[in-house]
């Protein structure tokens, strides 16, 4: 099968197509048909050797998310599994492949209606953002802004929030992406701009409710700065490379309360959240982006876009044939 190999650390170049042995499913496990493979944000920061948790073991075929048809099932499996179009993560490797393994209870069955690349786009952004929204506790009417607002995860965080009833305010840059967040039902405002921060105060009409902070860096240090008393701020990401500069006696004293992905979900927890994902977007609630899908084997490519932040919404690799799995 073609695969996707890295075996050193550094700039793209890096990720190589590569003709492998097709995994072979053992007790517990199952094989997929990849049609899609996600890409993330994280991924080229391992790639990079800049990861969030250290370097791994070299070789590797990168990708934590796929979707497909079962092709096998490993022994004592459930045969009746063959055949059934599902998303799954694959345990933190092995995505970027015509074929990939799962854990045979980490499968999510497609829901009916729901076009499998949209599938895919959920499996990680989906979980994530119900997650967060979910412990920022948005009421409507609320003033929100949601950071890198026209990428997967912010796309959909923008999205929940609107349709909570908030007044939302997605923050990106450049003309594509304003033209993205203001589809979804925000207002938008572009960051790379000098007064981005008080245009988003003029925009919301006083202090924020919510900052979604997915930026880090100079850009969340001064959301924050706009969070009004009894105020959240969600810290889920470090896009700018560098975490926010957050002064906790500032934050206890306007009683904001910091959220995050400080301790994740449980396995049974996530499942349910990606199973979640998956019925709002067939049932027309959730929508999501996707902006741009490449060829498995220009992997490289895409982790060279997603860095020059050349990409809106979710990126992925078309790996097999998806109309044979929908």
């Amino acid at each position: 099968m073609l695969s996707v190999v890295m075996e050193e650390f550094g700039g793209p170049e890096v990720l190589r197509a590569r003709r492998v042995e097709d995994p072979v499913p053992g007790p517990g496990q199952l094989l997929v048909d990849v049609a899609y493979a996600s890409v993330t944000f994280v991924e080229t920061q391992v790639r990079s050797g800049n990861g969030p948790f250290g370097r791994p073991p070299l070789p590797r075929v990168p990708g934590n998310g796929v979707g497909g048809r079962v092709a096998a099932v490993g022994p004592g499996g459930d045969p009746a599994l063959v055949g059934t179009t599902v998303v799954t993560t694959t345990g933190g490797e092995g995505g970027y492949a015509e074929r990939a393994l799962a854990r045979a209870d980490e499968v999510v069955p497609v829901p009916p209606g729901l076009d499998l690349k949209d599938a895919v786009a959920l499996l990680a952004d989906g979980r994530t953002a119900l997650l967060l929204f979910r412990q920022a506790e948005v009421k409507p009417g609320e003033r929100v802004l949601v950071e890198a607002a026209a990428g997967g995860l912010g796309s959909l965080l923008v999205q929940l929030a609107v349709h909570a009833g908030a007044r939302v305010i997605g923050a990106a840059r450049g003309t594509r992406k304003a033209e993205l967040v203001v589809s979804l039902g925000a207002a938008f405002v572009d960051y790379s701009q000098e007064q981005w921060l008080r245009q988003v105060r003029e925009t919301a009409g006083g202090d924020l409710d919510v900052v979604f902070d997915g930026v880090g860096g100079a850009i969340g240090t001064a959301a924050a700065g706009a969070l009004g008393t009894g105020g959240r701020i969600s810290l889920y990401g470090m896009a700018s490379g560098a975490d926010s500069e957050l002064d906790e006696e500032d934050l206890t004293a306007r009683r904001i309360r910091t959220l995050g992905l400080f301790a994740g979900p449980g396995p049974a927890e996530t499942h349910a959240y990606i199973g979640e994902a998956l019925r709002l977007a067939a049932d027309g609630v959730l929508r999501p982006v996707v902006g741009q899908v490449f060829p498995l084997a220009s992997a490289a490519e895409a982790h060279a876009a997603i860095e020059a932040r050349a990409t809106v919404g979710k990126t992925l690799l078309a790996a097999g044939e998806p109309d044979s799995v929908r």
